[in-house]
């Protein structure tokens, strides 16, 4: 017999399916949650959420602006236990994120206790804090007991939750959002609710109004850490009217005076989500790594503000410039990316412009307004429909006193006499008798006048859209009024200085000659002077010279790669000649199987000839070839192997393996700043050899093992077209079939 533990499952539970089908029903089923129910905003309250859970909980916990704080453990429990299903540190840190007054523009939880800070320290555990909401977040909440919004069943269909908050202005934009889902992601900056409650505005009094219209209200983001935006208007515009972007942020600095001609500069505010903590040791291994040769020393005086002391290595460097060369290589600029990815009101992903953003959120109060007025007049219309049975009970008052004194079933006799409603009877029932007084009858009267004049007012509102955008548009007014003193811009607005560092840096560096040697194994050093005698170099055992390039101190070293990189070494950051330099390899990244082709001096506006062993080549300008990354700037496409000088040749003469001479005109060459170039020589065997770049009225050059030179006067007998095979070189051409000994 089977055992029970055993026994297979019933057949009925067994799905015979291909498992490609399975597997990607399964898969689409989680991005849609993820993408949903976790990672982006919705358009209408800029929450996602877990966000509008914890908000909520926290409201029916009565923790309004005005009540004392909780444990931020029971508010945990309350939104794990009732709303969220999941773990309870992310609740926490999303209970903290909203709390964090350098995260949110608009904070909408007023914590207590130890929350972290701009450093990156971690907050306290939740069961040493304390939160209770804020008045922004009370703008959010406003209403919802109202019907303003859908609500929905809980994970475990004992309680119902609000699908989205009423949300009095605009909190999508004014604290921003950032998160993954599965294939998509959003990154929104927080903005300035006062200039978004001034761009709603003039939609509503300009519904065909532009991107640039609003723009003269939304200028670009509001970062609760401040900070200097150096990003074009043209870029913004084009930013908020696509919806994706970015935006370049600076910190805010100024020059403090020391006298004597010194001075340190104090940086005030930090680009948002910048840790403090890390920046000052980001700015120290600069120093350390001597890549800030402007920078002298960075210090944290700190307190409650942000102060970072910077002092330069020289009073005569220039403020703007020490600034220039710290944003260029630190976090003390960043670049905020902008991807309005939003959920719109049916719950579909997109991505949305400032316009359409702006426009669903006016479209959502106005939603809320209606449900709001028709809630409020179905309550007027009850009252009324009560006050109505309470006058026929003032004007029957004796009657209604015998009924209810001397009859066994008042509620039914007062319904058959005087045509009442339960709700007017038990109404009357339970009205007390000191209310029966003449003046309580006015004060009904009162009463009844001022609610029909109220529902008539409500009912006109529903029946005119021009007369609830005017309330729309006057909750707005309000609400930005309410925000008060938080409206205030703390980003400020600049151009970007025009400051040539690298100038500025080349003229902190002594300029004297040198002499770069690089052997043939990479061992690279520079030595002072100018070296007459190469023989009487040094090199390992097994190693000797490969490359010696005159230079200065001040010059940029360009190493062009076997592979068709180019590298850029600082002269004057290479070792010295004492000993046997260092392995080149240390300083970029270039594998042990890739070889050195040229090493020369960056001339600005300079030209070469690059081509490749397959024959192809073109024109580069050097200028193209600069990049101060380890990792290269890929230039030439194949196996490089010419690098010439072009100067002021117009004739290119190339050979190859098989021996045969070809020249052509330079000018049949394309000048490109990266690709595979064009072809040079066709060959059915082989390769190419080498290359010679020339004068027309100095004739073609050649020099032999022995190093003597013969200038060969009769090159045009080998004159064609680019990518001809050309002819079999003449006799007396160097056996190595090179233009010059390598």
């Amino acid at each position: 017999m089977t055992d029970a533990t055993t026994a297979p499952p019933p057949s009925d539970r067994i799905i015979d399916e291909p498992l490609s089908e399975a597997l990607s029903r399964r898969y689409l089923a989680y991005a849609l949650s993820v993408i949903t129910d976790r990672a982006l905003p919705d358009v209408r309250d800029g929450l996602k959420p877990v966000q509008r859970r914890v908000l909520y909980a926290m409201r029916e916990m009565r923790l309004n602006p005005d009540a004392s704080a909780r444990k931020c453990a029971k508010v945990v429990g309350e939104v794990m236990g009732g709303y969220h299903p999941h773990g309870d540190q992310s609740i926490y840190d999303t209970l903290v994120r909203m709390a964090q007054d350098f995260a949110q523009r608009y904070p909408l939880v007023d914590g207590q206790g130890n929350f972290g800070n701009i450093d990156g320290d971690n907050p306290a555990a939740m069961r040493y804090t304390e939160a209770r909401l804020t008045e922004a977040a009370a703008l959010l909440l406003e209403g919802i007991d109202e019907d303003a919004v859908d609500f929905k069943p809980t994970y475990d269909g004992q309680d119902t939750e609000p699908v989205v908050l009423p949300t009095g202005y605009p909190n999508l934009l004014a604290n921003g959002s950032t998160g993954i889902a599965v294939g998509m992601a959003t990154s929104i900056p927080p903005h300035n609710a006062g200039e978004l409650i001034d761009a709603c505005l003039l939609l509503l009094e300009k519904p065909d109004c532009t991107t640039a219209d609003l723009m003269a209200h939304v200028k670009g983001p509001d970062f609760p850490t401040g900070g200097v935006i150096v990003e074009p208007a043209r870029s913004l515009l084009e930013t908020y009217e696509t919806g994706r972007g970015g935006v370049r942020l600076r910190a805010l600095w100024a020059q403090e005076d020391l006298g004597q001609g010194r001075y340190q500069i104090v940086v005030t505010q930090i680009p948002y989500q910048v840790k403090k903590a890390d920046l000052v040791e980001q700015l120290a291994e600069l120093i350390e790594n001597k890549r800030l040769p402007l920078l002298g020393d960075v210090r944290d005086e700190s307190a409650e503000d942000v102060r970072l002391v910077l002092e330069p290595k020289s009073r005569n460097v220039e403020p703007a410039v020490l600034m220039e060369s710290l944003f260029k290589l630190s976090d003390l600029e960043n670049r905020f990316s902008v991807n309005l990815n939003v959920l719109d009101a049916r719950g579909t992903p997109g991505v949305m412009g400032l316009k359409q953003v702006l426009l669903a959120f006016l479209d959502h109060r106005r939603d809320v307004l209606v449900r709001r007025a028709r809630h409020r007049l179905a309550k007027i219309e009850a009252r009324l429909h009560i006050l109505d049975g309470l006058r026929i009970a003032y004007l029957n008052l004796d009657e209604v006193i015998r009924i209810v004194r001397y009859e066994d079933e008042p509620k039914q006799k007062l319904i058959a006499a005087f045509e009442l409603s339960e709700i007017q009877a038990e109404a009357i029932l339970n009205t007390r008798l000191r209310q029966l007084a003449r003046l309580e009858e006015m004060e009904l009267r009162r009463e009844h006048g001022d609610l029909a004049e109220e529902r008539d007012g409500i009912a006109g509102m529903l029946a005119s859209d021009k007369a609830q955008w005017k309330l729309v548009g006057a909750g707005l007014r309000q609400v930005k009024a309410a925000l008060g003193a938080l409206n205030i811009r703390r980003s400020l607005f600049a151009d970007a200085p025009e400051i040539d560092t690298e100038a500025a840096l080349e003229a902190m560096i002594v300029r004297e000659p040198i002499t770069v040697i690089l052997s043939e194994r990479g061992w690279i050093r520079a030595a002072k002077g100018r070296v007459d005698d190469p023989s009487e170099l040094k090199f390992k055992e097994g190693d000797k010279l490969q490359f010696l390039v005159p230079a200065e101190t001040t010059d940029k070293l360009l190493v062009f790669a076997s592979d068709g990189r180019f590298f850029t070494l600082a002269a004057d950051k290479l070792p010295g000649a004492r000993g046997n330099g260092e392995p080149l390899r240390l300083m970029i990244d270039l594998d042990d199987k890739v070889g050195i082709v040229d090493v020369f001096v960056h001339r600005p506006g300079a030209k070469r000839i690059l081509a490749s062993k397959e024959g192809y080549g073109f024109i580069l300008p050097q200028d193209e070839a600069i990049a101060f990354r380890r990792a290269g700037k890929q230039v030439l496409n194949g196996k490089a192997l010419i690098s010439l000088p072009l100067g002021d040749a117009d004739q290119l003469a190339v050979i190859g393996d098989n021996g045969k001479l070809l020249v052509f005109p330079v000018d049949e060459l394309p000048e490109m700043a990266r690709g595979k170039g064009v072809k040079l020589q066709s060959y059915r065997e082989g390769a190419l050899r080498d290359a010679s770049a020339f004068r027309t009225g100095e004739g073609l050059a050649t020099v032999d093992n022995s190093g003597r030179t013969r200038v060969w006067d009769d090159w045009r007998d080998w004159l064609g077209k680019r990518a001809g095979a050309g002819k079999v070189a003449p006799k007396g051409w160097p056996a190595s079939k090179r233009f010059r000994p390598r």
